[in-house]
């Protein structure tokens, strides 16, 4: 899957650490690097933005990141980035581990990380595949809750059979050339009541 427009959101404590991550990104296509060095501002460009990566330097001056992490994985769809103290790196993805946020220990070896960015690319586009995938099936599941319920109503109304609802809604729709959904919208508006 193609993405469009990659952005990235970096939280770190200060400006040196953030330029330290920021190398990192170097050389793989973000087209949108923001930065920052506060929890709450952070959170307020979450809710502007739809990041597709979150770097997380802990600790942050506000907390040590966990919190923040988790806050992350709960109210965005971004992939997750931890980067902790290297002894502190497996008690940290144990805590975070159900989240599925990606904990790095420091010092961060550039090619790893170069992985792990490509691993994260990778996951998030077949997350949202599913997810595209699930809207179509409750899209789909919608419709059919929508044309049952006109052919009840054609049924009860006109005292039609099932088969002849079903034909009656499929030959509207073909006739007047519009879905079969709209001609069960308009079916159930005109009998509703």
């Amino acid at each position: 899957m193609v993405n469009f427009m990659k952005n990235a959101l970096i939280i770190s404590k200060t400006e040196a650490s953030i330029k330290a991550v920021t190398a990192l990104l170097e050389g793989e296509s973000y087209d949108e690097v923001q930065c920052t060095i506060s929890v709450d501002d952070a959170k307020e460009r979450i809710k502007n933005t739809d990041f597709e990566l979150i770097i997380i330097n802990a600790p942050l001056f506000e907390e040590n990141g966990l919190e923040f992490s988790a806050y992350c994985a709960e109210k965005t769809k971004a992939c997750i980035i931890l980067v902790v103290a290297k002894d502190k790196a497996i008690e940290v993805f144990d805590i975070l581990d159900s989240y599925g946020i990606l904990v790095i220990a420091k010092p961060v070896n550039r090619r790893l990380f170069k992985n792990y960015l490509t691993y994260s690319s990778a996951f998030k586009d077949r997350l949202t595949a599913v997810e595209k995938e699930n809207q179509k099936l409750k899209n789909e599941l919608e419709e059919i809750k929508v044309v049952n319920r006109a052919k009840l109503l054609l049924i009860q109304c006109l005292s039609m059979t099932e088969t002849q609802a079903h034909r009656y809604l499929e030959k509207q729709a073909m006739n007047m050339r519009t879905s079969r959904l709209n001609i069960a919208k308009q079916v159930i508006r005109t009998y509703q009541n």
